[in-house]
């Protein structure tokens, strides 16, 4: 329709890196316009939006009864739909700010987790479209993390990625533009913050917020012995007393605390190994392993896997944007596009 392509002319077309602990939107002859939390706060009297993303992770932990810093992705998926709508509408609505935002309906790429069902990916696709988007289309994340850290993904050669987000780890085997053994697990970031925070409850009658937490996990936290011992003092609330109560803690204690999760992962890595073709597995012998995502920059992760995979490692450029770098790349080039969109809900034709 002419109006539709009147609209077009005033819209840009957007990648979405939906992400538990984050959202990064990229756009098109632009790159990466936003990096920001995926939080809101809500007033629950009025039902009204106060914020969203930094300024709304800064309150999590910190609201008033009436007041909910809410993240509306759950291990990768929407968990409340009207809230995941709003924070669409509001990045959408960002990147539009200094435009027509009123005839903006952009064009969006979405990367999405691999064991997600139809009902879920529906959701994903509802959300982005009442939020105003005119067009929306799919890619599983770790192709998406795969094209961002420039792997050669439409080539008959292994391109192993291990995509280690918020709320899943996403493994994947890909060759000819398709995903040939994967494994997804609900096991990330947020998953290794908990362990801090059981592991200093039980050790030390310590309650911490899940801020601290992940502070402590970037400041500290590896998945080896580091050349320095380091340590870092955390406040909280004694169990005991309730009272506020502040404990040093050392690296060799939070690796202490990782090490269940660590080694799930590692094993994981494996199982998709050994599931995969002997000709892939070679290329991947030859290769390496590309680690994404902000779980990647885990002191020493890389070196665990690589000792116990007997496989090189590779950490990629800012692992934390790779998926929204690779939803660029698509919306870039129309052949990947038609390649590695999987099928949507809603029955569109990806040239149309």
């Amino acid at each position: 329709m002419i109006g539709d392509k009147v609209f077009s002319k005033f819209s840009k077309e957007m990648g979405i890196d939906l992400g538990t602990s984050n959202t990064l939107v990229y756009v098109k002859d632009k790159g990466i316009v936003i990096n920001e939390p995926s939080v809101v706060a809500v007033n629950t009297r009025t039902d009204q939006i106060l914020t969203v993303g930094n300024d709304a992770k800064s309150m999590v932990g910190k609201t008033p009864s009436h007041i909910e810093a809410i993240r509306p992705l759950v291990e990768g998926v929407v968990s409340d739909f009207e809230v995941t709508e709003k924070m669409l509408k509001y990045f959408i609505d960002k990147v539009h700010q200094e435009s027509f935002s009123l005839l903006a309906r952009p064009v969006v790429v979405i990367g999405i987790p691999l064991e997600i069902t139809e009902v879920e990916r529906k959701a994903v696709e509802d959300a982005a479209l009442s939020a105003g988007a005119s067009k929306v289309y799919l890619v599983e994340e770790p192709m998406a993390a795969a094209i961002g850290a420039r792997l050669p993904v439409q080539e008959s050669l292994a391109s192993m990625v291990v995509d280690i987000g918020g709320g899943t780890t996403n493994i994947a085997v890909i060759s000819l533009s398709g995903i040939v053994t994967w494994k997804s697990m609900r096991l990330a970031g947020d998953e290794l913050n908990r362990s801090i925070i059981n592991y200093v409850r039980e050790n030390f009658n310590l309650l911490l917020g899940e801020k601290t937490a992940e502070d402590i996990k970037i400041k500290i936290g590896s998945a080896m012995p580091l050349e320095e011992h380091t340590d870092i003092k955390v406040r909280g609330r004694d169990l005991i007393s309730g009272l506020p109560k502040e404990i040093t803690i050392t690296d060799m204690q939070i690796r202490e605390a990782l090490t269940r999760s660590v080694r799930a992962m590692v094993e994981n890595i494996k199982t998709v190994i050994e599931n995969t073709p002997p000709e892939l597995v070679a290329d991947i012998y030859e290769r390496g392993i590309m680690l994404t995502g902000g779980g990647a920059l885990l002191k020493g992760l890389d070196k665990v896997i690589a000792r116990e995979t007997q496989v090189p490692v590779i950490i990629a450029d800012d692992p934390l944007t790779c998926v929204a770098r690779g939803t660029g790349i698509i919306l870039e080039d129309q052949e990947l596009m038609q390649d590695v969109l999987i099928n949507d809900t809603q029955g569109q034709n990806i040239n149309s």
